[in-house]
Protein backbone atom coordinates (compact mmCIF):
# COMPACT_ATOMS: atom_id res chain seq x y z
CA UNK A 1 0.00 0.00 0.00
CA UNK A 2 0.77 3.61 -0.42
CA UNK A 3 0.10 6.71 2.15
CA UNK A 4 -0.91 9.76 0.76
CA UNK A 5 -1.27 13.40 2.44
CA UNK A 6 -4.25 15.23 0.71
CA UNK A 7 -3.67 18.85 0.99
CA UNK A 8 -7.05 20.68 -0.25
CA UNK A 9 -7.18 24.57 0.17
CA UNK A 10 -10.03 26.52 -0.94
CA UNK A 11 -10.91 28.78 -3.89
CA UNK A 12 -13.32 30.34 -3.32
CA UNK A 13 -14.97 32.61 0.07
CA UNK A 14 -15.73 30.49 3.18
CA UNK A 15 -19.44 31.08 2.88
CA UNK A 16 -19.53 29.31 -0.71
CA UNK A 17 -17.26 26.34 0.78
CA UNK A 18 -20.19 25.72 3.20
CA UNK A 19 -22.72 25.28 1.03
CA UNK A 20 -20.94 22.17 -0.55
CA UNK A 21 -19.97 21.26 2.96
CA UNK A 22 -22.25 18.85 3.74
CA UNK A 23 -22.05 16.64 0.39
CA UNK A 24 -17.98 16.94 1.06
CA UNK A 25 -18.26 15.47 4.17
CA UNK A 26 -20.22 12.57 2.82
CA UNK A 27 -17.95 11.60 0.36
CA UNK A 28 -15.32 11.71 2.93
CA UNK A 29 -17.06 9.39 4.70
CA UNK A 30 -17.93 6.73 1.70
CA UNK A 31 -14.01 6.73 1.79
CA UNK A 32 -13.90 6.09 5.50
CA UNK A 33 -15.93 3.19 5.17
CA UNK A 34 -14.49 2.01 2.12
CA UNK A 35 -10.93 1.87 4.53
CA UNK A 36 -9.34 4.38 1.90
CA UNK A 37 -8.97 7.41 4.55
CA UNK A 38 -8.10 7.00 8.22
CA UNK A 39 -8.84 11.03 8.92
CA UNK A 40 -9.56 14.28 7.70
CA UNK A 41 -10.58 17.96 8.74
CA UNK A 42 -10.55 21.21 8.36
CA UNK A 43 -7.15 23.53 8.57
CA UNK A 44 -7.01 26.06 11.44
CA UNK A 45 -8.09 29.30 10.22
CA UNK A 46 -10.39 27.32 7.51
CA UNK A 47 -8.44 27.93 4.50
CA UNK A 48 -8.13 24.46 3.72
CA UNK A 49 -8.38 20.57 4.84
CA UNK A 50 -6.22 17.94 5.34
CA UNK A 51 -6.48 14.00 4.71
CA UNK A 52 -4.11 10.81 5.08
CA UNK A 53 -5.14 8.31 2.68
CA UNK A 54 -3.53 5.24 1.58
CA UNK A 55 -4.25 3.03 -1.60
CA UNK A 56 -2.09 1.03 -4.18
CA UNK A 57 -1.68 4.19 -6.31
CA UNK A 58 -1.67 7.63 -6.71
CA UNK A 59 -4.18 7.03 -9.68
CA UNK A 60 -6.49 5.24 -7.20
CA UNK A 61 -6.74 8.63 -5.17
CA UNK A 62 -6.85 10.72 -7.76
CA UNK A 63 -10.07 9.11 -9.31
CA UNK A 64 -11.47 9.09 -5.70
CA UNK A 65 -11.44 12.29 -5.03
CA UNK A 66 -12.47 13.53 -8.73
CA UNK A 67 -15.64 12.60 -6.98
CA UNK A 68 -15.53 14.70 -4.56
CA UNK A 69 -17.73 17.69 -4.16
CA UNK A 70 -15.34 20.46 -3.86
CA UNK A 71 -13.22 19.15 -6.61
CA UNK A 72 -15.79 18.80 -9.27
CA UNK A 73 -17.67 22.10 -8.10
CA UNK A 74 -14.38 23.65 -8.73
CA UNK A 75 -14.42 25.12 -5.20
CA UNK A 76 -10.55 23.85 -4.00
CA UNK A 77 -7.24 22.40 -5.56
CA UNK A 78 -5.87 19.22 -4.64
CA UNK A 79 -2.20 18.34 -3.63
CA UNK A 80 -1.26 15.11 -3.34
CA UNK A 81 1.73 14.10 -1.06
CA UNK A 82 3.41 10.26 -1.00
CA UNK A 83 5.00 9.65 2.41
CA UNK A 84 6.08 6.16 4.13
CA UNK A 85 4.82 6.24 7.22
CA UNK A 86 7.92 4.08 9.10
CA UNK A 87 7.04 5.15 12.85
CA UNK A 88 3.35 5.48 14.26
CA UNK A 89 0.84 5.02 17.15
CA UNK A 90 0.70 1.14 18.32
CA UNK A 91 -3.11 1.75 17.68
CA UNK A 92 -2.35 2.39 14.03
CA UNK A 93 -0.66 -0.80 13.62
CA UNK A 94 -3.14 -2.38 10.76
CA UNK A 95 -3.49 0.94 9.32
CA UNK A 96 -0.32 1.52 8.53
CA UNK A 97 1.06 -2.26 9.10
CA UNK A 98 2.02 -2.54 5.39
CA UNK A 99 4.63 -0.31 5.76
Amino acid sequence: MKFFIVDIEYRVPLERIEQSSPAHRNYLQSGIDAGLILFAGPCTPRTGGVVVVRADSLETIEGFFANDPYLREQLADYRYREFLPLRHQPLLTGWAGGA
